[in-house]
């Protein structure tokens, strides 16, 4: 709920757009957090655009790992 929070804020501030970013596991808390404040906060606001990535990330053993990415564009 922090998310949806920072998001509705920055809605209400005047913000007429918000970028959810996410990578790996926490992909899906994104498209929560996106869902959450379209449907119980924000009944206005619209998916304008979603972008899927794969980020190289090297580790810190100095090995290079994929990560799935998505960002996810909502706008009022």
């Amino acid at each position: 709920m922090n998310y949806v929070l920072a998001v509705v804020t920055h809605f209400n501030g005047g913000s007429r757009e918000v970028v959810v970013k996410a990578r790996g596991r926490s992909i899906s808390r994104a498209v929560d957090v996106a869902e959450i404040v379209r449907a119980r906060f924000i009944p206005d606001a619209e998916v304008r655009d979603v972008r899927i990535a794969t980020e190289k990330v090297t580790a810190e053993d100095g090995r290079a790992t994929n990560v799935s990415a998505i960002e996810i564009v909502l706008s009022k």
